[in-house]
């Protein structure tokens, strides 16, 4: 089955977010870079940047009608393509706003499923990703979609298409019920190789997207996964056998977590984040130079919640040290930039506050093999005390 995708490259797009109760102009500067990131690793150009202070979307356009006029003319203005909202747009506010821009318009959950439609590789992932798409798709045909087999091109329009209503209705619902009923197979098959891995202890790396995982699972399984500096590099798990000193265990890289998630996702995804939920420990990689790293701590921390995985024995690697720099106090918040920021030492960060928000915790720069030996001494006693507390018969060997 065809994957709904092709993004038209140099899309010029408007990225919208609004302030409120739960987040402040701070917190919607932040969530606007992430978006922005998302935007250009869909191969699109973030152009413009709109903010509404409002107390309850609008049930209709969900931001205020002055400020739709106020994006229409900038894109009138500026032949502007697309508009993408931080937050969840429901399918009317969608079809409205398309009608009153004149424009395409997506939320945050359809580019992210976007990223993952022109990431996925393999045939499971691909499956996965399609049953997510299809099932945000079902509710949204009216106004919005072409006919399912001409491709309309562009984020978020990755191949539906124009019928009768009630017809599209039935080709996603058919699509719908053949993708779960293929992954109910695959997950059969992954399920029968994780039993058949025989007794190894197993290790799962977890983090927010684009922190250095894949780059940890290349540096300790010296194997080369796919890695680089964009978000949702990696969404097929990959499993290698690793061997520090004479201890062999499994290590297993999984797709990135991401603030709002969509939940399609998470449940299309079951199959790959049992890797996670079956793991005997986590490494949780955290970017340390990221200035909102403790927020990005938080999403994985529920986001493992939610799948079941939360209460597993966790080693806690902040990552890309070598980039960290640490804000110093000044009189005004709007004077701190990256150039009023020092660099700390890693027996600085090792006495830090960091150094306590879990036990244990480890510093190191994956890319520059910094303090790598240290990680690998405390992983290698993490994995022998699993391994003689599950087989006490084979504590002799180590």
């Amino acid at each position: 089955m065809d994957m709904l995708q092709t993004v038209n490259p140099k899309e010029k797009v408007v990225l919208v977010g609004v302030i409120n109760a739960r987040q402040d102009m701070l917190a919607i500067q932040e969530y606007l870079d992430e978006l922005a990131f998302l935007t250009e690793t869909a191969g699109a150009i973030p152009a413009k940047r709109f903010t509404q202070r409002i107390d309850r979307p609008d049930p209709r356009t969900y931001i205020g009608s002055g400020k739709v006029e106020e994006i229409k003319s900038w894109l009138e203005e500026n032949q502007g393509d697309t508009v993408i909202f931080d937050d969840e747009l429901s399918p009317s506010q969608q079809r409205n706003l398309e009608k009153a821009l004149g424009k395409k318009v997506l939320d945050r959950n359809l580019l992210i499923l976007d990223i993952f439609a022109g990431r996925a590789r393999t045939s499971h992932a691909k499956a996965q990703v399609q049953l997510a798409q299809y099932e945000y798709l079902l509710p949204r045909l009216t106004g919005m979609w072409t006919h399912l087999d001409r491709v309309k091109g562009g984020i978020g329009m990755k191949g539906a298409g124009e019928k009768e209503i009630e017809t599209d209705r039935r080709i996603i619902r058919d699509k719908i019920a053949f993708l779960k009923h293929e992954l109910k197979d695959i997950d059969r098959v992954m399920a029968t190789q994780r039993k058949n891995r025989g007794e190894l202890i197993r290790v799962a790396l977890v983090g927010y997207t684009n922190v250095g995982k894949s780059t940890m699972m290349n540096m300790l399984s010296k194997s080369t996964v796919f890695a680089e500096n964009k978000l949702f590099a990696t969404l097929d798990t990959t499993v290698r056998k690793v061997v520090l000193g004479n201890l062999p265990f499994l290590l297993s890289d999984t797709v990135g977590f991401i603030r709002k998630l969509p939940t399609l996702l998470v449940e299309s995804f079951k199959s790959t984040l049992d890797e996670v939920r079956e793991a005997d420990l986590l490494i949780h990689v955290v970017d340390v130079s990221h200035p909102n790293f403790e927020d990005h701590i938080h999403v994985v921390n529920t986001t493992l919640a939610d799948i079941g995985a939360v209460n597993k024995p966790t080693i806690l690697v902040f990552n890309k040290i070598d980039a960290y720099r640490e804000p110093v106090e000044v009189e005004h918040e709007y004077e701190l930039d990256p150039s009023a920021k020092t660099p700390l030492t890693l027996e600085e960060m090792k006495r830090s506050w960091m150094s306590k928000l879990n036990d244990p915790c480890i510093f190191i720069s994956a890319a520059n093999k910094e303090n790598i030996d240290e990680l690998r001494d405390m992983l290698y006693e993490r994995v022998k005390a699993l391994h003689v507390k599950r087989y006490p018969y084979n504590s002799f060997l180590y």
